[in-house]
């Protein structure tokens, strides 16, 4: 009955000033902005895209910035920690950046014989940066601070904190293709055989964790990919035959997505590895100028009066 699901696609977050946000990914982080557009919802806001030099999918990690919102509350039910490849002994560099830029971080330590730096973006977003071993080719966005053998390639996992995980656990593995790889006390990994990057989800038992609360600093929902719209449907129809709650599908310009919750409370969505950020840009001018549906391009010149300037 397993969906043919390729790992991670993006992650979507929440932050408060924009400019700031900007600021954090593109020159603390060095990621690549490679869609800068609004929030559907709210065209008012943006909705802005970081990832690696092609902005391939598994690499994206999302923001809609509402300057002066509240804080979220980091606890069970949510993705409570998002995690970035790095190349192998590169964390030396990391931790002097970090800092040199004020950030607030942990001395580094060691997950399943990997080493770890976790840190705090502006609005308290729990990130983690891991140096390992594995394979990893994708071709990382590097700046003139930071160079390709030190620059972030991707995601390598996301950790979702639970009241319980079988649940969770069950969905993975009998739809979502993943394995359960190895287990440290309460920490629980499972690994997708369909890719060799950014498939990776760590679950997290916590029965008598608080219940978290979204809003600034904290993940929205993640996404998982799927290659096209056949597969996504087909596995949507999986999902409503497993007694789950989804979305139909809906346009988000870059790719097509279904949306629903999974047994532990976190927002799933399954979206499609196509059109891709190039569909409305060339790959050498990724996130240059402002992207509007085309629905609101009649509303270009109002949107742009009120969205803040970034740099």
């Amino acid at each position: 009955m397993s969906a043919n699901i390729l790992g991670l696609h993006h992650v979507t977050a929440i932050a408060g000033n924009a400019k700031k946000n900007y600021e954090f990914y593109t020159k603390v982080l060095g990621l690549r902005i490679v869609k800068k557009t609004v929030n559907f919802d709210d065209p008012g806001t943006y909705h802005l895209y970081y990832g690696n030099e092609t902005g391939e999918p598994g690499t994206i990690l999302t923001f809609s910035p509402w300057d002066g919102i509240r804080r979220g509350r980091i606890g069970t039910g949510q993705a409570t920690s998002t995690s970035f490849s790095i190349p192998e002994h590169s964390a030396s560099f990391w931790l002097n950046r970090f800092q040199e830029y004020d950030v607030i971080y942990d001395n580094s330590s060691s997950r399943f014989e990997e080493e770890v730096l976790t840190f705090l973006d502006p609005d308290g977003l729990k990130l983690e940066l891991v140096s390992h071993s594995s394979k990893d080719e994708r071709k990382p966005w590097s700046t003139s601070e930071i160079s390709q053998d030190r620059a972030l390639k991707g995601f390598y996992n996301v950790t979702l904190t639970l009241e319980g995980y079988e649940g969770t656990a069950k969905l993975l593995t009998e739809l979502f293709g993943y394995e359960l790889a190895d287990e440290h006390i309460n920490r629980f990994r499972f690994v997708n055989k369909n890719s060799e990057t950014a498939n990776i989800i760590d679950l997290v038992c916590l029965p008598s964790g608080k219940r978290g609360s979204v809003a600034g600093g904290s993940v929205h929902h993640i996404a998982f990919r799927v290659a096209n719209e056949g597969e996504q449907l087909e596995a949507r129809e999986k999902l409503i035959e497993m007694g789950y709650n989804i979305t139909p599908q809906l346009d988000r310009n870059y790719f097509k997505s279904v949306y629903f919750r999974e047994p532990g409370g976190v927002l799933f969505e399954i979206a499609t590895d196509l059109p891709g950020f190039t569909a409305d840009e060339e790959a050498e001018n990724l996130g240059q100028e402002l992207k509007l549906p085309e629905w609101l391009e009649p509303r270009r010149k109002e949107i742009g009066n009120v969205l803040p300037k970034l740099s």
